[in-house]
């Protein structure tokens, strides 16, 4: 698969092949969904609490009497039928996390990048580098590359300071290191901008039978 790479400026200089067993994969949509609702379900807290009667305040002393008062019997006024009340079978501390073999996690990844260079959702750059932190000069090349009125997933091989700098004023960028890459970036962004240094490293762990993934990029996927 052939794709053109382009310079910052916005112009073709030259063409790149791409792994057709990473960017032309079958593509797996339940396996997607799986991986991404596994990505959601990991990033939430699980720290909701509700009060049940025994831990709601007040509520010492029985309201009336048992019995002689033509009204229903109560015990307490921290019940859960009376307004203040305690809450029944509210939300408790919990983990949300699931499991996701890595194969299969990388299996929904192929999925999603052959699904981005289908729809023609994908932009290669020969070389991501700027002098200086400036948004304007990164509004100006996302611009040259026709990318500037969608929101942008910007894959570096490693950190630049200058490039992480100058998107961080911009709300529908996002700058992310290869070895991070994962499935709800991947999806959430209408166009994947990528470094040709980082197609290497993508191609190097999710080729299949290549190496696995780091044990850093697999604990920051778990916490996303």
């Amino acid at each position: 698969m052939i794709i053109p790479v382009k310079d910052m400026a916005g112009k073709q200089v030259g063409e790149l092949e791409l792994s057709e067993g990473v960017f032309a994969a079958p593509v797996n949509k339940p396996l997607m969904h799986q991986a991404l609702v596994r990505q959601l379900a990991n990033a939430r807290l699980g720290t909701h609490k509700t009060k049940g009667r025994s831990e709601v305040r007040g509520g010492g002393r029985k309201p009336w009497r048992q019995k002689g008062t033509g009204r229903a019997r109560q015990g307490s006024t921290r019940a859960p039928n009376w307004v203040g009340g305690g809450t029944v079978f509210g939300p408790q501390p919990r983990k949300y996390t699931k499991a996701l073999p890595k194969k299969m996690n990388q299996a929904a990844l192929r999925s999603a990048l052959s699904v981005k260079v289908d729809a023609g959702q994908i932009v290669v750059l020969d070389k991501l580098q700027m002098d200086a932190p400036k948004t304007k000069t990164m509004v100006d090349a996302l611009s040259a590359l026709g990318v500037v009125d969608s929101s942008v997933l910007m894959v570096l091989p490693e950190k630049n300071a200058a490039v992480q700098r100058s998107a961080n004023n911009l709300s529908n960028v996002k700058t992310l290191l290869a070895g991070y890459l994962n499935i709800r970036d991947l999806l959430g962004y209408d166009t994947v901008l990528l470094d040709k240094a980082a197609i290497d490293h993508i191609e190097g762990w999710l080729a299949p039978g290549g190496a696995d993934k780091s044990d850093a990029a697999q604990a920051e996927g778990d916490e996303e």
